[in-house]
């Protein structure tokens, strides 16, 4: 929602609004004692003077006032728009007097409410996407125990204790980037040997019953990188993930890693039905992909994750005579500490 363009006032140039409302008193009287001489000299009746001047006097300050209220009306409606949760109010303001600073101040607190409910909402989106799976898994292997399905000793307790602790840990984890997506914290950066990284989360992977086939080639071989290794190791498996949706049965997919200058790379390549290249930049918004299964949210939490470490994930053009989608990550060898 924006403001219309307000009036243009003849007191627009004035920097401060006690001098607007100085030379609007002044302009006044001037006319009103110019307008009363007037009528005495020519022997008019004070009953004729008096209403034409008063007239004369409103009108002039109507005149030098107009624009000098619009921003003000415009922020009560913006503030009533705001409280329905309208976070789109911008509000245009002539001039440069202390109207127009708060014009300009209102309009970024409204951008920043913005800002925090979509942060609110995002996060909201990103604990129920993450949370799902351990929490079915906690569930059912619950409902088994009660059920006689399956027996309520120390092996399926601990299964049970470990799917709760993965649950606690998924929400510390949740939290600590929500705070590092809102800059209140520094990544905690540790060396990661990217050959364990690419097969730890391909075994997680097939031990979680996905039938997968990779192929894992890393260069140079002892290739290591300093990142925060949960969120690294997210971002790897939801890519991997989605690779492991998308590819027909059969195939494997690849998982090559190199290193240049002062950046390294990650291409996970599968052999499935590609993406348009309308769909390249859309795949990475939330919910982008919910139509093809899932939520959508994996690859919109990847590019969260290589934007904290300071990198970018995109939809690259796949190898030549390779069919399938590639998908590229992009990392510094050594990201800034704080996002």
């Amino acid at each position: 929602m924006s403001a219309p363009e307000p009036m243009s006032s003849p007191l627009a140039r004035a920097a401060s609004l006690k001098v607007k409302l100085g030379a609007l008193v002044g302009v006044s009287v001037l006319v009103a004692t110019v307008l009363a001489t007037i009528g005495a000299r020519s022997a008019v009746t004070p009953w004729l003077v008096v209403p034409v001047t008063v007239a004369l006097a409103l009108g002039v300050t109507q005149w030098l006032a107009s624009g000098m209220t619009a921003p003000l009306r415009a922020m009560t409606s913006a503030a009533g728009a705001m409280a329905r949760g309208d976070y789109s109010a911008r509000i245009v303001a002539s001039g440069r007097d202390e109207v127009a600073d708060l014009a300009q101040a209102f309009t970024s607190m409204a951008q920043e409410l913005r800002d925090a409910d979509q942060h609110r909402r995002d996060l909201i989106a990103t604990v129920s996407h993450e949370l799902r799976t351990p929490a079915a898994a906690l569930r059912a292997l619950v409902e088994n125990m009660a059920d006689g399905i399956t027996p309520a000793d120390s092996q399926h307790l601990g299964a049970a204790l470990g799917q709760a602790e993965r649950l606690g840990d998924l929400l510390t984890d949740l939290l600590a980037l929500s705070r590092l997506d809102a800059g209140l914290s520094e990544l905690r950066l540790e060396p990661v040997l990217v050959a364990d990284l690419l097969t730890g989360v391909a075994a997680e992977l097939t031990a979680s019953g996905r039938t997968i086939s990779t192929d894992i080639s890393v260069t140079p071989s002892g290739l290591t990188v300093a990142a925060e290794a949960p969120r690294l190791r997210q971002a790897v498996t939801n890519l991997l993930d989605n690779a492991v949706r998308h590819t027909p049965p059969g195939t494997s997919i690849a998982l090559h890693a190199r290193a240049l200058s002062d950046e390294w790379q990650l291409d996970v390549i599968d052999a499935g039905p590609g993406i348009a290249v309308a769909d390249r930049e859309r795949i990475f918004e939330r919910f982008g992909t919910a139509a093809a299964g899932g939520t959508g949210l994996g690859l919109a939490i990847t590019r969260w994750v290589a934007v904290l470490h300071g990198g970018s994930v995109a939809a690259i053009d796949p190898e030549a005579g390779r069919p399938g989608a590639r998908l590229r990550l992009t990392l510094p060898l050594q990201p800034p500490s704080r996002p």
